[in-house]
């Protein structure tokens, strides 16, 4: 009888949280989210974004890139070097430094972080810069916007979190929202 009850009561909690940053409950999950991403309620120490992985090119992993750009079905969009959709959050405040999403709103949108001061891109014209994550993390940030992942897109090229809420946007490479 505690264990219904439980999840019952978790799946309320989460539900509300969700739609506090502009998510419905149509966007609850349960699943993780990508393996580049760390939300503040999930970091416990720092490790690099950059990983070797098969899924990257040659030239891509050689040079430590970051962030690129990458074909999607949107159009030419900003992801992470593993070729992961990065999106904006509307409710964050360009140049604040810092993030609207906070708490429950992270597991729905994990942010992309890196270990660097100066994170390496291919492709990318806009600003790109950094700003302190409540876990101790750099978030990166685009024309000083924060960047996000969203736990649903299991595989590069996957964009299902595109206009989500109203309010959640794949970037472009000039970092601007695509709508």
């Amino acid at each position: 009888m505690k264990k219904p009850l439980s999840f019952g009561f978790a799946a309320l909690i989460l539900s509300a949280a969700l739609a506090g940053c502009g998510g419905s409950p149509g966007t609850a999950t349960t699943s993780a989210p990508p393996p580049v991403a760390t939300s503040s309620a999930a970091a416990t120490s720092a490790s690099p974004t950059v990983d070797a992985s098969p899924t990257m090119n040659a030239s891509t992993a050689a040079s430590g890139v970051e962030m690129k750009v990458s074909s999607s079905s949107a159009g030419q969009i900003v992801t992470d070097s593993k070729g992961m959709s990065l999106y904006f959050f509307t409710k964050d405040v360009k140049d604040s430094g810092t993030s609207a999403c906070t708490e429950a709103c992270l597991v729905a949108w994990p942010i992309f972080t890196t270990t660097s001061d100066a994170p390496t891109v291919e492709g990318v014209t806009g600003t790109v810069g950094t700003i302190a994550s409540p876990d101790g993390m750099k978030h990166v940030t685009l024309n000083g916007m924060p960047l996000y992942y969203y736990a649903k897109d299991k595989a590069p090229g996957d964009v299902t979190g595109q206009g989500v809420g109203g309010v959640w946007y794949l970037v472009s490479p000039t970092g601007e929202m695509i709508k």
